[in-house]
């Protein structure tokens, strides 16, 4: 039997995105965020409200990364998730996080996070959403596997778990997309 819970921003798995900017004098910035994801093939759309410094960091800059968390790094992907940039400074640096400019956007790459994606900024939406077109993708080497693709039980991206207010690890393999569905045609 199913218990109803009514309306709630349960949707699973929701990842763990890490936003990187600059503000208007090019101090890196980051941001965890778990509403977020695919807004078309080659966009994102990050649903920010407007009193974060990384909205008014893409505004300024026209640029930002989204990083994925991992496992390993989820101590300071909470930090950056609960501390704001508008009253702590040092935040990033508190954090732990590197930072590396990105050859392809103006806005950094968290070093201790091994896939990112480089974003130039859109538009913001009819919703008030940020809306950023993917220019690149890059993955540290260290979670690709023999065949050079992305390896997730190297890579292990956390997910939020809204009911509970938890993180958990991605990676399992537990079957093959388009492929394992046509045993029942």
């Amino acid at each position: 039997m199913r218990k109803n819970f009514g309306v709630k921003s349960w949707f699973y798995p929701l990842p763990v995105l890490i936003i990187g900017t600059y503000d208007k004098n090019g101090v890196a910035d980051a941001m965890n965020a778990a509403w977020g994801g695919l807004y078309d093939a080659d966009k994102v759309v990050l649903c920010l409200s407007a009193g974060h410094k990384t909205t008014a960091n893409i505004r300024e800059r026209r640029a930002f990364t989204v990083s994925f968390a991992t496992a390993q790094q989820v101590v300071p992907s909470d930090y950056v998730g609960i501390i704001s940039a508008n009253r702590e400074p040092r935040k990033l640096e508190k954090s732990g996080f590197h930072t590396t400019k990105s050859d392809f956007v103006d806005a950094p790459l968290i070093d201790e996070l091994p896939v990112a994606l480089e974003c130039e900024f859109v538009k913001v939406n009819e919703d008030g959403n940020i809306i950023g077109q993917i220019v690149n993708v890059c993955i540290d080497e260290s979670v690709l596997g023999e065949d050079g693709k992305l390896d997730l039980g190297k890579f292990r991206p956390i997910c939020f778990e809204p009911a509970r207010n938890a993180y958990h690890a991605l990676g399992e393999k537990v079957g093959n997309a388009f492929a394992d569905g046509a045993a029942l045609q």
